[in-house]
């Protein structure tokens, strides 16, 4: 009996001591801030790819609208969007470019922007028609992203394809002037 009361009063007086109790309490919370500091870090880049698409296609479009894009082909504004929007990996295989003529009463468009396909080795047609004068063209410019920690919360919130990419898209509209 005494051989258990002195395993007892051992065990007691290790249950009050305090040492190591910061490092279950860093065990516990350390996975919390990392996933969110990943998860900001995920979306901080989001956003600036989501920007620098933008200003790229907004650059591209006031060329286009100038009359300083010249010749206007697919190949050529997609490679002008490409060198204003400076952040996008891989941007002549990962963006698209639409260019379509838009009736005047604004009906809504029968689909979504066209991506880019990775898994599919022949991508689909686009339509690039650059509009009669005084056309109304919208452009849609999407542009696919591997999220950078595919694993954090934020990239489970997010639509993906079925590469595991993202896609960012940009519109913009112009009229063709006489």
């Amino acid at each position: 009996m005494t051989s258990f009361n002195q395993i007892r009063r051992v065990l007691k007086r290790r249950a009050r001591q305090e040492s190591g109790t910061a490092t279950i309490e860093f065990a516990l919370l350390f996975p919390a801030f990392i996933t969110l500091f990943l998860m900001v870090f995920e979306t901080g880049l989001l956003l600036t790819r989501g920007v620098m698409l933008d200003r790229g296609v907004d650059i591209s479009m006031r060329e286009l609208r100038l009359g300083t894009l010249n010749p206007m082909t697919h190949t050529n504004l997609k490679s002008k969007i490409c060198a204003n929007s400076a952040i996008i990996p891989d941007c002549m295989e990962s963006v698209t470019v639409e260019l379509l003529p838009v009736d005047s009463t604004w009906m809504p468009l029968a689909t979504g922007p066209t991506c880019v396909d990775r898994t599919e080795v022949i991508q689909p047609v686009l339509d690039f028609v650059p509009g009669a004068a005084n056309e109304l063209v919208l452009v849609r410019v999407c542009a696919i992203f591997d999220p950078f920690f595919p694993s954090t919360g934020l990239a489970a919130q997010i639509r993906l394809d079925a590469t595991g990419a993202y896609a960012l898209v940009a519109t913009s509209a112009y009229v063709n002037e006489p």
